[in-house]
């Protein structure tokens, strides 16, 4: 998807309606139409990136400095007993907006709209296990 199809982009151009939550020179936020639970923002940097992957870190940097504010924003005005923040990245992590962009879910007690549900594998892995997996992922960052 180029920069031309993306709806976040449209937003961002004033070509597609939001409900602007808050914008400075970096980031947008605006209210997530399906508004899962009330409140339901998206955060998304100005500059487009489709992902996490493809982040430049000073773009990440200037996006995840502002969840603090707007999240507390949201608990201050809702107050919710709880929020998810969510990230989807690529298509089987059920990505369908290629713009890098973070879910803030305000949380309201059970049946508030919103699971996250998954099976852990505590007993498949060994401690010698972990310790591996974390060696791997490790020698591939740049220190």
């Amino acid at each position: 998807m180029s920069h031309n199809d993306c709806i976040f982009c449209k937003i961002l151009d004033g070509e597609i309606p939001s409900a602007k939550v808050y914008e400075d020179d970096h980031v947008y936020a605006f209210l997530d139409i399906s508004q899962v639970t009330k409140g339901h923002t998206l955060i998304i940097p100005k500059t487009h990136t489709k992902n996490i992957y493809e982040t430049p870190p000073e773009v990440a940097k200037e996006l995840f400095a502002r969840v603090p504010k707007i999240a507390g924003a949201i608990k201050e005005v809702y107050q919710p007993i709880g929020m998810n923040l969510l990230n989807n990245n690529e298509e089987p992590a059920d990505q369908s907006v290629f713009h890098l962009h973070i879910h803030l879910i305000p949380r309201y007690g059970d049946g508030d709209g919103f699971s996250s549900n998954w099976t852990t594998h505590t007993n498949d892995y060994s401690s010698e296990d972990l310790q591996q997996i974390a060696k791997d992922i490790n020698s591939t960052i740049d220190s």
